[in-house]
């Protein structure tokens, strides 16, 4: 069986963190969606459950942050290109998201963050295949760039 994972956020506004994710391309599983809960499908194996706080709260003891103001995860998604990237943010910014910082360019790496109408962070990425393959240091050396990030 493959390995299956799934990332829980928090909202304060069911629909609209619907129609936020699926505006990014990505769609509900109707099967585990409720009035407490979305299954937004990004994949085969990977699924986030938008839930509301109240439904949350009662998966733990612990305080549940406020995303707009605490950083409790950060999820990394890649993508497959610097256009690809530029794309998917560009819905979501287009659906209701803010992008907190700007574009971070590492000559081998590539990515932007965006944050859900709620707050919860997502970073798209792109890294070439050769800094994949080899590592980051090797193939800014073989790029003649050294191993120094641009910003």
């Amino acid at each position: 069986m493959a390995l299956n994972i799934f990332v829980n956020f928090t909202t304060d506004d069911l629909d609209r963190s619907k129609a936020f994710y699926e505006a990014l391309g990505y769609s509900i599983n109707p099967m585990f969606t409720d009035d407490n809960a979305a299954c937004v499908v990004l994949s085969d194996t990977v699924y986030f459950m938008v839930q509301t706080r109240e439904f949350y709260a009662t998966f733990t003891d612990k305080q549940i942050i406020d995303p707009h103001t605490q950083a409790g995860a950060s999820v990394a998604l890649s993508q497959d290109s610097r256009e690809a990237v530029d794309a998917i943010v560009g819905r979501g910014l287009e659906a209701g998201g803010t992008e907190p910082r700007p574009a971070q360019d590492y000559g081998f790496m590539y990515s932007r963050d965006l944050e859900d109408p709620d707050g919860n962070n997502l970073s798209f990425l792109f890294m070439e295949p050769a800094a994949v393959e080899k590592g980051p240091e090797a193939f800014m050396t073989e790029q003649g760039a050294g191993a120094q990030a641009t910003a």
